[in-house]
């Protein structure tokens, strides 16, 4: 089955590949340059399109006093603030490809992909690491109190980046790494014109739109969607005080912002809605200014759409996306109806989408498989600067198409349904499980309020089906888990090992972390 964007939701296949991520504020700084592009820190100052352009050219003059050339590859790591947005925009324009890295991310670990990625340096907010070849340059603030300067005794290494790196690269982004170690893709500034032009036009975004950076910028999720899908279209976004997501500022953020969407993980919108639920509906005394509430980087229940809906009185899309299609390449469209909405993640976004067999087949509409895409914002590879990148660019991309890796259909309206993801497959005895659906049927008990599945080793079987649950009842017993799902699942797929938790481990961007779940759920690691 093959689809493509159709007409009714348009969405760019071929962008002008002379556009490049430095040219992000050029068309709103040019027409109305007073506009305010970020409202930031915990006074929720307003930067104006003409004052952030300023900063990111002061920026740029500073890092190429301090030896940084058109081609260099340097590190990003700060929280979600004024810092990061400055430093991303200089360091394209003075066409540097830039590696964003979360945070949180431990010393020794961004050394090591310092060294992989060959970066010269590493602009920080904050304290300095000198532990690492690699330095760290901090940013500092200048004129109108934006950052604008770095260190003046600072001075980048020579090192030679990665052979596989060209003219066209704008980012490297680390895949989040869920079910095993990252891997890093470049982004072209074609992927990238590409995936904000496909991404404004599915939600019609405009200058009238505002919204509140919720995801991290580290991640494509936040950053794409977030953060360049709104400044490339003229709109504005709020940077919350804290440097990341906090339900006890969000809606207050989003009085300050008149936002008129946000772009979250299910996990976040799970805590909003039980925020909601304790501080009654004033506490989320603004969402009227909402249109639309939009969904990625994981499942989201259907009946966590509709309670969406009928608490903040907005339409939920959800949409679907991954580091290796430059974020989006799916979602749900503002007017699509109740059907699409809660039960697909919408149509391809300047796409075409196939589903296969195991055995490489294409399959007819409705009919299950892996899903593969292809088009502008599908990119090119991995970095082959590991074995396992090396290994896996030859399974994953196939020519021009995207071996996703996840399991869906393809309905007869173009629609598409993601169904689980193969690698999470869990294979006892022979029989294939499918965590997600194991997950699915957990929720809908009341009685638990989130769940996940993995597969963890069986000397006899190969691999048993474990779960860690978070109750919502004051009172769940693994006993009574067991009796709920042998009336509801076969005997294969019912989970041998029960682990009742507070809360699952996550990523940094909120998605459930498989590989310390296994780790909580094998009998044979210690706790």
């Amino acid at each position: 089955m093959t689809t493509t964007c159709s007409a009714s939701h348009p969405a760019v296949c071929g962008p002008p590949r002379r556009w490049r991520l430095g040219d992000v504020l050029a068309e709103t700084e040019a027409s109305t340059p007073g506009r305010t592009a970020l409202i930031v820190g915990a006074d929720r100052r307003h930067i104006s399109y003409r004052e952030l352009s300023a900063a990111a050219g002061d920026l740029a003059a500073a890092l190429r006093r301090r030896g940084l050339r058109r081609g260099n590859v340097v590190g990003l790591q700060t929280a979600t603030s004024v810092h990061f947005v400055v430093a991303l925009l200089a360091a394209a324009r003075l066409g540097l490809i830039v590696a964003p890295h979360d945070p949180t991310l431990p010393g020794i670990e961004k050394h090591r992909r310092a060294d992989l990625l060959g970066a010269r340096a590493t602009l920080v907010e904050g304290n300095v690491d000198d532990d690492g070849d690699c330095p760290d340059w901090p940013i500092v603030e200048g004129r109108l109190g934006l950052p604008t300067e770095v260190d003046a005794a600072m001075r980048p290494r020579t090192v030679e980046s990665p052979p596989a790196l060209t003219s066209a690269d704008a980012l490297i982004m680390a895949t989040s790494g869920t079910s095993g170690s990252p891997k890093f893709v470049p982004w072209t500034h074609h992927n990238l014109a590409a995936s904000l032009t496909s991404t404004a036009s599915s939600y019609a975004l405009s200058y009238s739109d505002s919204t509140v950076a919720v995801m991290p910028l580290f991640h494509g999720h936040g950053l794409v969607a977030g953060l360049l899908a709104t400044l490339a279209t003229g709109g504005s976004v709020l940077l919350p005080g804290a440097g990341r997501f906090s339900a006890h500022t969000f809606w207050d953020d989003v009085d300050a912002a008149e936002a008129t969407w946000f772009t979250a993980v299910p996990t976040m919108l799970r805590i909003l809605l039980d925020r909601a639920a304790v501080a009654g509906p004033d506490h989320c005394r603004n969402f009227g200014t909402l249109r639309f509430i939009r969904s990625c980087s994981a499942p989201l229940r259907a009946d966590t759409i509709t309670e969406l809906e009928s608490t903040f009185h907005a339409p939920v899309l959800g949409a679907y996306g991954m580091t290796e299609t430059t974020h989006q390449a799916a979602t749900v469209r503002p007017g699509d109806g109740d059907d699409t909405r809660l039960h697909t993640v919408g149509g391809p976004t300047g796409l075409t989408a196939r589903i296969h067999r195991a055995d490489g087949a294409e399959t007819p509409a409705g009919a299950a498989g892996e899903i593969w895409l292809r088009g502008p914002t599908v990119t090119r590879g991995y970095l082959p600067v590991t074995p396992d990148a090396r290994s896996q660019n030859a399974l994953t991309f196939d020519g021009s198409w995207l071996r996703t890796g996840d399991l869906g259909v393809l309905d007869t309206a173009g629609r598409l349904i993601v169904t689980g993801r193969i690698k999470n497959l869990i294979n006892r005895g022979g029989e294939k499980i499918s965590p997600e659906h194991v997950e699915q049927v957990l929720a809908a008990d009341p009685r638990i309020g989130e769940v996940a599945v993995v597969g963890i080793p069986d000397s006899t079987f190969g691999e048993q089906v474990a779960v860690a649950v978070v109750p919502s009842a004051d009172t769940l017993t693994a006993e009574e888990i067991t009796a709920y799902c042998r009336s509801r699942l076969t005997r294969h797929e019912t989970p041998e090992v029960i682990e009742i938790v507070h809360q699952l481990p996550l990523t940094a961007k909120g998605d459930i972390d498989r590989v310390r779940l296994r780790a909580l759920l094998s009998p044979t690691t210690d706790r």
